[in-house]
């Protein structure tokens, strides 16, 4: 009995302890997708009344009126373009030399005195010192992303900009690519084809990525997540 009770409290020992490596393997390979809940949000459509004899309703559009997107829950297009590239290097190089020396040839007649068979009165001190030190560093880094995508406007801030946000889910062979996007931008940059560029797009925050077994093959294992993030040297 007490061998089974003893081997009972062994494996719930190493239950206890794997539980917190589970759990950090499970946070480890969370994705969170950027969704705000006014994107969800259904925009009914305006109610039409004609009781005031008039044709023109808040659900008519104006005859001089673009395509361009300018409400909530309009659509707009976004070409995704970028390009970033940067890169710097560096080189020092230092060197120094110096070299001291002193003699006295002629000392009151003490270089024809039994002195001389010890001590070298022309060269009593010499010294030279050199340092050198080289060092040379680069880094480079280039992203492309080139994509089309359509966003919603999903808020227009009092000064007129608009807050828009777009999600794409593309499956192929069970692997899912996600592309989020979200920002703020100007009425004035959206042209008459009511696409904007991802260039005019301030506060732009582009997420691609992907979901599915080549995309978990990219990654290291559970238990050596956890190892990076436990081990202390």
């Amino acid at each position: 009995m007490d061998r089974k009770k003893s081997n009972s409290l062994t494996i719930l020992k190493a239950a206890a302890l794997c539980l917190p490596l589970f759990w950090l393997s499970a946070c480890a390979h969370q994705t969170a997708e950027v969704a705000t809940p006014a994107f969800d949000e259904q925009i009914p459509a305006p109610q039409v009344n004609y009781s005031n004899g008039s044709l023109w309703q808040a659900s008519s559009t104006g005859l001089a009126e673009d395509m361009k997107a300018r409400r909530r829950g309009d659509i707009i297009t976004v070409v995704i373009s970028e390009n970033a590239s940067a890169s710097k290097k560096a080189a020092t190089g230092t060197s120094r030399n110096s070299s001291i020396s002193a003699g006295i040839p002629n000392l009151l007649g003490l270089e024809k005195t039994p002195i001389k068979t010890w001590a070298d009165l022309a060269s009593l001190l010499s010294a030279s010192y050199g340092s050198k030190f080289d060092g040379a560093g680069s880094t480079s880094r280039q992203e492309t992303l080139q994509a089309t995508i359509s966003a919603k406007v999903v808020d227009v801030i009092p000064n007129g900009n608009m807050l828009i946000e777009g999600r794409r889910n593309v499956r192929v062979n069970n692997e899912d690519q996600i592309i989020v996007l979200t920002g703020t931008v100007r009425g004035r940059d959206v042209s008459t084809d009511n696409t904007i560029n991802s260039a005019l797009i301030a506060d732009a925050r582009i997420s691609y990525s992907g979901k599915g077994i080549i995309s978990d093959r990219q990654k290291p294992g559970w238990l050596m997540n956890v190892l990076d993030k436990v081990w202390p040297f």
